[in-house]
């Protein structure tokens, strides 16, 4: 058996391992995501709430479908794509953090000279890379989120606290279903349980879309109804 195909084998047997552990008692394990993932996105939310509350909003109207009666599936898709590129990018870190950290020595083991130097050096390079989707994620989204509410509270005359609290239905669940990938490789990075990151990764991503469907539905149809109670705007 060469070095790949030991890498391989050694992989599926470990995740098939860790999802039949998980099955026998699956609480321990989703208690510990869920919690780290409500936390990173109150987290962001709080983020977001700072930058939209300093920054100078844009005068351009936000176009919100449902609000002028146009809403439809196509909007749901649209928001459900956005989402699920995201889903994608942690989904991707999660996998990555699983081939620097269990792959990548296992496959460094097996070989030597240069091509070890490159694989050893291959996993250091992953690590830094879910760090830095981690941080660019955060940053990104917080920017990006913080100043579309600076301009739709400004369009509305609503704060940015009230603001918030609108989207909470929808952004709330939507990001906690979103930060799961990287909330497991966060756990497991901590205790060193590289080899468990190829089974959470697809168990998190499951767990994910229908809750990122769910949040979709209410941001297309439920979001404007909100806007229209705590708008005067609106009335």
């Amino acid at each position: 058996m060469n070095a790949n195909q030991y890498v391989f084998t050694t992989g599926i047997r470990a995740t098939r391992t860790t999802l039949e552990r998980w099955n026998a008692a699956p609480w321990p394990v989703l208690r510990g995501w869920l919690a780290l993932s409500v936390a990173i996105a109150a987290g962001l939310l709080a983020s977001v709430w700072v930058v939209a509350h300093t920054i100078t909003p844009d005068i351009t109207p936000f176009y919100i479908p449902a609000l002028e009666g146009e809403a439809g599936i196509a909007n749901v898709a649209g928001v459900l794509f956005r989402n699920g590129l995201v889903l994608a990018l942690h989904a991707t870190a999660c996998v990555a953090g699983f081939i620097a950290g269990a792959s990548m020595p296992v496959a460094a083991a097996q070989r030597t000279g240069i091509s070890r130097w490159v694989h050893v050096k291959a996993g250091q390079f992953a690590i830094l890379f879910v760090g830095g989707v981690t941080l660019f994620s955060l940053t990104t989204q917080a920017l990006a989120l913080g100043f579309q509410g600076a301009t739709i509270a400004y369009q509305f005359d609503i704060s940015a606290g009230v603001l918030v609290l609108t989207v909470l239905p929808h952004a709330l669940p939507e990001l906690v279903a979103l930060f799961l990938p990287l909330a497991a490789w966060l756990i497991a990075s901590r205790r060193g349980e590289w080899d468990q990151l190829l089974a959470a990764t697809a168990i998190t991503t499951l767990m994910a879309v229908p809750v990122l469907v769910a949040a979709s539905v209410v941001e297309v149809w439920v979001w404007p109804e909100l806007l229209r109670l705590a708008s005067p705007v609106l009335v």
